[in-house]
């Protein structure tokens, strides 16, 4: 007997819910002289979107990376004025990593265009899918401009794993750990190093002002813990 779709083992356990939840933020943004005719169905998105972010070569941006940042940006939802810049940034949190290879640095760039491609397919104005691909590309660097609310939550919701607690974050780190499991150690150190660098030279991680009050202070409390064991690990290898 087949195992019902709903049930399959490699599906993530809230697949379904994560179905309904892509369907309703699509349909609300979707063009109102649309007949559902003429497009396919929201779900053939979903299922093509959490086939992506289920590949096995994923473990920290997986499908459970997919839905914090989506819970997240319900809780920071009182930042944007519009309700639509909150559709749009959770739009682009469904595409922000769809594409991801860790042996390669265009990954925000093809998400950008698997995005607008996509949604503007799945009768979504071409205007929206633009700011959803621009939102994405904000993903590589995590500075949007000040006032760019969207983009704002979009990059505090990315974010807010550094904030996490002392386990949590470990866990974090082990994982992007996992991913670049072909890079050797003294490459990888380096490479690390540079991002949290970068990360702890921004003039605010989070630009939200929940994650200015909640997440800021832990964040960068964590990131240079984690850039000390770095380079107390680079001292080791050298000696």
């Amino acid at each position: 007997m087949a195992t019902p779709q709903n049930h399959r083992p490699d599906r993530h356990p809230d697949h379904d819910e994560l179905r309904e939840r892509w369907a309703g933020a699509l349909l609300a943004v979707r063009r109102r002289d649309v007949s559902p005719d003429e497009v396919p169905s929201p779900y053939a998105y979903a299922e093509d979107l959490l086939a992506r972010w289920a590949e096995p070569h994923r473990r920290y941006h997986t499908t459970g990376h997919l839905i914090a940042v989506l819970d997240r940006i319900e809780l920071l939802a009182p930042h944007c004025e519009d309700p639509g810049e909150l559709a749009t940034a959770t739009l682009a949190a469904w595409f922000h990593d769809a594409v991801y290879r860790p042996d390669r640095s265009t990954n925000e760039e093809r998400s950008a265009r698997l995005a607008e491609r996509a949604l503007t397919e799945a009768g979504v104005p071409a205007e929206r899918a633009a700011e959803v691909a621009r939102l994405i590309r904000l993903t590589a660097g995590h500075d949007p401009a000040p006032g760019d609310r969207a983009g704002e939550v979009l990059c505090d919701a990315d974010l807010a794993v550094l904030a996490a607690g002392p386990r949590e974050y470990a866990a974090y780190a082990a994982a992007v750990r996992e991913e670049y499991a072909f890079v050797p150690d003294d490459a990888f150190r380096t490479g690390r190093a540079d991002v949290l660098r970068h990360l702890l030279a921004l003039p605010a991680l989070f630009r939200t002002r929940h994650g200015r009050e909640n997440w800021e202070r832990a964040a960068r409390r964590n990131l240079t813990t984690e850039l000390e064991l770095l380079t107390a690990g680079s001292a080791d290898a050298a000696g």
